[in-house]
């Protein structure tokens, strides 16, 4: 009874902190930002255009910038809350500043001193008054946007990891919760994306710009607001300094010692004890690849290893911190493995849009605008989440004992390859509409095809379902294999595939019309060859999932080391629990 007592009393000690309710939070506020950002995104061409005289060309490629952009930033983000914030902080921050580059674009577009006389279908009489915009104008339109990408990469870089802290990875039970959590955080992702390309773009349209940009700034302050409430029931990370020094000073300590040879014991090498500090990180098990690296753990002298607590200098580091440097080199190709996905998802974006706006949009007397066409996928990512996360982990983890049914490496393959599927039914799609467009004389007509825009929904639905498992399977790859004074950088690393997809969207679509002899220069989708440049992708999609399989294959999962003082300890609290519940 003795040991029920003091069990019990040890338990009340615990913080009540943390798990699926500290995750509710964070839930609402990745909906509500994603609900923002995207309406933004979706719809800016048109902004830029109509509304600040920027030529076609230039609206779609600073939009693409602009995306492009925020997702790259994130890896700012990542180094303040990884060194110097908690994750909480860094998104009340960054979330502060996308607030203020909303309100600056709700200001231009309301008031017209501030924007240049739109020359958008403005009559002759007034096309002197139709000028460009002058640089104090541009000043406040780039200053918005780029405050909103600013703040927007620190919430991606720090609010997924946030909502990852809050289970214990080390934990079984606690392993699936956080599988299943990075699945509906897509979900609600997804849910915001669903009202920013429908009820914003809708605001946009019928009420205005300045209505729009406002909504966006009251909504996101309005989660910040919600994100501060949950704060009591937080987990909150603390600092362990710049993984990014970590990982320089490995590479600076291992050229320094590159002439010295390694010891045959690799026990020879630093590591801290089991009792020393680390800066919190997680003391990790020594692998073989990249042994040029160990070379950074190199003990000298004995005098130096007297005074080997130092591993934070230049000249020499524990195995622990070689480990999470080759941690980092062995990601590198698997997210370069999956930019050409997002490539796909960028040209799906654009021209998907392009094709719809030559189609049948009704539906009886409502017309679906073009912007929302992206509808149908996140419709069917909200059925298929759901299935996913409680139909298939649960059966698939029967069979692997793995908690989140697959490993995060065969999850992301599984996605590139639908990704490749995905782009052959969209070449498939658009040889059949420009086949309709052939067969009713309507090749050099403005009028919609007699054909449905359903019919694009094919290639969104399936390329919807590449997206579930490779980018969940990103995020739960990226966070796992981190260690603890990383997690938000390995985010960040995540989020910039999408960045380096959407930079190279526009080069690849140059670099094809040139080589091509101009497959997509027509102007016109129904004498462009759109479906070539459709099933060129699906081509290169199939040779980049033989070159992730390369990558994966040769992936090493990081592996902890367990000292005994812990093993022994936690036998003792299971043995004491066991006893009470007897």
């Amino acid at each position: 009874m003795d040991i029920c007592r003091e069990f019990k009393t040890e338990a009340k000690k615990l913080p009540s902190k943390g798990g699926t309710r500290a995750t509710l939070f964070v839930y609402g506020v990745a909906g509500i930002d994603t609900m923002a950002f995207i309406s933004i995104g979706v719809s800016l061409v048109t902004y830029f255009y109509g509304y600040m005289n920027f030529s076609l060309t230039k609206s779609a490629t600073t939009v693409t910038n602009f995306m492009g952009t925020a997702f790259l930033l994130s890896l700012f983000g990542a180094f303040l809350s990884d060194t110097y914030f908690s994750r909480f902080k860094t998104c009340v921050l960054f979330g502060s500043i996308q607030v203020l580059g909303y309100a600056l674009l709700a200001v231009q577009a309301h008031f017209s001193q501030l924007r240049p006389f739109p020359c958008k279908n403005v009559p002759l009489s007034q096309s002197n008054q139709c000028e460009s915009a002058d640089i104090g104008q541009l000043a406040i339109l780039y200053g918005g946007i780029y405050l909103i990408a600013l703040g927007n990469s620190g919430v991606k870089a720090a609010l997924p990891s946030l909502g990852a802290d809050q289970f214990d990875e080390k934990d079984p039970k606690e392993a699936a919760k956080l599988s299943s959590y990075f699945n509906w955080l897509l979900f609600f992702i997804t849910v915001g994306t669903m009202l920013g390309v429908t009820f914003l773009v809708w605001i946009s349209d019928s009420q205005g710009w300045d209505w729009s940009f406002g909504v966006c700034c009251i909504a996101v302050g309005l989660a910040i607001l919600l994100l501060t409430m949950g704060n009591p029931f937080y987990r909150n990370n603390i600092p362990k300094g710049s993984p990014l020094m970590r990982i320089t000073q490995v590479f600076v300590a291992a050229f320094r010692n590159r002439n010295l040879q390694l010891p045959q014991n690799k026990e020879d090498l630093h590591q801290i004890k089991s009792r020393e500090p680390e800066n919190g990180i997680e003391i990790l098990q020594r692998t073989d690849q990249f042994k040029f690296l160990d070379r950074a753990a190199i003990l000298r002298t004995k005098q130096e290893a007297s005074t080997s607590s130092a591993h934070g200098q230049w000249n020499l580091c524990t195995i622990s911190q070689v480990e999470e440097t080759k941690i980092v080199v062995r990601m590198l190709p698997i997210i370069l493995s999956t930019v050409f996905m997002n490539t796909c998802m960028a040209q799906l974006q654009t021209f998907t849009i392009q094709q719809s706006l030559t189609m049948n949009r009704k539906i009886r007397n409502f017309e679906i605008p073009g912007p929302s066409i992206s509808v149908i996928p996140q419709l069917f990512q909200l059925f298929l989440i759901p299935v996913y996360d409680r139909i298939f982990v649960p059966i698939a983890r029967k069979f692997t004992g793995i908690p989140s049914g697959i490993r995060q490496l065969q999850r992301i393959g599984v996605g590139l390859v639908i990704t490749a599927v995905s782009m052959a039914v969209a070449a498939v799609v658009e040889s059949h509409r420009k086949s309709v467009a052939i067969e009713h004389n309507m090749v050099d007509s403005a009028r919609p095809l007699p054909m449905s825009v359903f019919w694009l929904g094919y290639q969104y639905v399936i390329f919807a379902t590449a997206e579930i498992f490779t980018l969940v399977g990103l995020l739960d790859f990226f966070y796992a294999e981190s260690t603890s004074g990383m997690k938000s950088l390995s985010m960040a690393i995540s989020w910039s595939s999408l960045a380096f997809g959407y930079f190279t969207s526009s080069l690849v679509v140059s670099v094809i019309n040139k080589v091509s002899g101009g497959w997509l220069a027509n102007n016109n989708l129904n004498r462009d060859k759109l479906d070539y440049f459709y099933w060129l992708l699906a081509g290169v999609s199939v040779l980049n999932v033989g070159f992730y399989l390369l990558c994966a294959s040769w992936y090493k999962y990081k592996k902890l080391e367990l000292n005994r003082e812990d093993a022994t300890s936690d036998k003792k609290a299971k043995g004491k629990m066991e006893t009470c519940v007897v």
